[in-house]
């Protein structure tokens, strides 16, 4: 199931990243790079939900789309955290942190996957509460200005994303910590 509906609009997340970060390249003013690239951000952030509510619906899971949903979003933050990093408003700490974690979990699931024993690494309530933080943090940053005229996105954006980077280095630990009897095991 190539391409499925759900599928389809996973791989509009990855289609999105160009469009995100090409946004800020063009001459128009910041305020609206700023507003276009945020709500692009979101739209395409919401799919990740509807993609997985149809393919239950639709009855089109499949294990392709299972391995693209969570490779879609991991592109589509790690490469707005780029652009964040590269527009002053995230620590480059930060990005080396949720980058690195992402590598790292991807690769730990993997192995894990190759040596019979995923379910020790399943997706985990910390690892999606995680990413619901990344997600509101990052169009935050993007705005980057005031919303509604009471709202610092920039102040909370930028403390979104260092509670994210923590929640980022807590769900990295949960999950070795759950895969270590499986790696002890297997390195003796």
């Amino acid at each position: 199931m190539f391409f499925t509906i759900p599928t389809i609009m996973t791989w509009t997340r990855i289609a999105a990243i160009p469009l995100i970060v090409g946004v800020f390249y063009l001459p128009i003013d910041p305020a609206t790079r700023n507003l276009a690239a945020t709500v692009m951000f979101v739209v395409f952030a919401a799919t990740d939900w509807l993609d997985g509510y149809l393919a239950r619906k639709l009855n089109q899971v499949s294990s392709f789309g299972a391995f693209l949903d969570p490779v879609a979003d991991k592109f589509l933050v790690c490469a707005c955290v780029l652009v964040l990093v590269h527009l002053g408003r995230a620590d480059v700490f930060v990005a080396l942190i949720i980058i690195g974690r992402e590598i790292a979990i991807s690769a730990l699931r993997e192995w894990m996957a190759q040596i019979g024993a995923s379910k020790s690494v399943a997706v985990h309530m910390i690892g999606k509460l995680k990413t619901v933080v990344q997600m509101v943090a990052i169009p935050f940053l993007l705005f980057d200005g005031m919303l509604l005229g009471i709202i610092d996105t920039h102040l909370w954006g930028v403390w979104l994303i260092w509670i994210a980077a923590v929640m980022t280095v807590w769900s990295m630990v949960y999950y070795l910590q759950k895969a270590l009897p499986e790696i002890r095991a297997r390195v003796k």
